[in-house]
């Protein structure tokens, strides 16, 4: 297993960590399964295009009218928006890998979602091979 270390900029953005992930599984050289896994309940992970940056900030406005920041909510520390929103994301994925590189669609990326930063975050990424 590896470490991703993401340190983060503002208190809502995704990251596309592709290439690290990529890195990481193309040590692997085989077929198998790569799991990313983020441990952090303000942050989640998710798989969208990565050609048109426009995708990401209409996901990101959208998120923003559901969930907004700030709300009738009863959490004490003024961040249930981000604990939503990191639920609707997820915190982990499953991405096949094929002579050690990830299955992905053309337009695909793997997207690190931040909502309660800035911070150093971690992203946890692990290869099973086949057997």
């Amino acid at each position: 297993m590896e470490v991703i270390i993401i340190p983060t900029k503002s208190r809502s953005e995704f990251i596309d960590i592709t290439a690290e992930v990529e890195r990481i599984v193309s040590k692997s050289k085989t077929n198998g399964v790569c799991t990313i896994f983020c441990p952090h309940t303000t942050a989640g992970l998710t798989i969208n295009e990565n050609a048109d940056p426009d995708v990401v900030s209409d996901i990101q406005n959208l998120l923003n009218k559901l969930v907004p920041y700030t709300g009738n909510y009863k959490h004490s520390e003024g961040n249930s928006g981000a604990h939503i929103k990191a639920s609707l994301m997820g915190s982990s994925l499953n991405v096949l890998i094929e002579n050690g590189k990830l299955v992905l669609g053309t337009w695909q990326g793997i997207y690190f979602c931040e909502f309660d930063g800035p911070r150093s975050r971690q992203v946890y990424v692990d290869v099973f091979a086949n057997r």
